[in-house]
């Protein structure tokens, strides 16, 4: 058997491969999974390092980027985080250390050793209630959280701004999911850690919600989709080429027409007819009031143009197993 190394943050006793996973919602360990599964399906057994002590390693796989360990051990990155969040995977220098980068994000393409993926979804679909069989007019899955930094194309505040619009002015009309909202918005500055002590005092000694939409977490999302008939998928930050994560596939695959924020050229990735475009509406009232318009032929259309999304070649390039495919394939002919 042949040996390899997989580094992603702390992760130990291959953890990453569990299939329930208890460091992050919604189980991302799916793409991680198949990735282990296709190496032994080649002779090679991915573990994390603490697994492989003593062993020869045949190359080293980063799951985003990391400090550079500068040994003899042949390395490759899979570089899918936002890049406000992890600087190193778009960083040119540190990027051409490895033997092979695979990343979506276009400012990399150029370079030599990059090669181009998008974020991996399974694309599992299941059967889609239709627009009569869903209860809920519209959602927003997400955690409750913040960029440190101030961005200009932050969309952590544009969720904020639709969650508020909705609780006051169609509260029936939204509901609300994820981790953290039964807290206030995340919080780093002094002064912004001061504006969260009244709020924090309300909610812990009475009772108070922080945001009354908010009916709970959830252990599967598609458990909220199939029965919704819009979800609000906005990505952390906006215009950023390519940049197309989970969020619009788990609305995609249940049926549930997507209200998108995000990619700047997302519609040369899906076509503009399975998605609503954020950008082409002022603000959420009419985004709201576009909603309430669709009837349930045109919203039948939008599920048709969907399934015809899914099953086509352009889905297929978001596909876990073919992206997996595509890095199993570059590592093996270089090591």
């Amino acid at each position: 058997m042949i040996y390899a190394n997989v580094y992603s943050g702390t992760r130990v006793n291959n953890s990453l491969f569990a299939v329930e996973d208890d460091v992050h919602r919604f189980n991302p360990t799916y793409t991680p999974r198949l990735l282990r599964e296709a190496f032994l399906a080649q002779g090679i057994e991915l573990n994390t390092p603490d697994l492989n002590v003593g062993r020869d390693i045949s190359f080293d796989l980063y799951l985003e980027g990391r400090i550079f360990d500068e040994n003899a051990i042949p390395k490759f990155l899979l570089a899918l985080e936002n890049p406000y969040i992890n600087s190193l995977n778009v960083d040119v220098d540190y990027c051409k250390k490895f033997i092979k980068v695979f990343a979506w994000d276009v400012r990399l393409h150029a370079e030599k050793n990059v090669v181009h993926i998008l974020i991996p979804h399974p694309l599992i679909a299941q059967p889609f209630s239709n627009f009569s069989e869903r209860n809920i007019f519209s959602c927003l899955i997400n955690a409750n959280k913040a960029f440190k930094q101030v961005l200009p194309s932050d969309l952590y505040i544009e969720r904020i701004q639709t969650i508020r619009w909705y609780e006051k002015y169609a509260p029936a009309m939204f509901q609300l999911y994820g981790q953290g909202w039964d807290k206030s918005a995340p919080a780093f500055s002094w002064f912004g850690k001061l504006k969260r002590i009244i709020p924090r005092i309300k909610t812990k000694f009475f009772k108070m919600k922080p945001y009354p939409s908010f009916v709970g977490e959830v252990a599967d999302k598609a458990d909220v989709l199939r029965f919704s008939k819009y979800s609000y998928c906005y990505e952390n930050c906006r215009d950023l080429n390519n940049y197309i994560t989970e969020k619009i596939f788990d609305s995609l695959v249940c049926g549930c027409v997507p209200v998108y924020w995000g990619a700047g050229n997302v519609d040369e990735l899906i076509p503009s007819d399975c998605f609503i475009d954020r950008r082409k509406f002022k603000d959420t009232a009419a985004v709201h009031a576009y909603l309430v318009a669709i009837t349930e032929a045109q919203y039948t259309q939008y599920q048709a143009n969907i399934i015809n999304f899914l099953k086509s070649d352009a889905a297929k390039k978001f596909s876990a197993a073919s992206v997996v495919a595509t890095i199993v394939e570059n590592v093996i002919a270089n090591v």
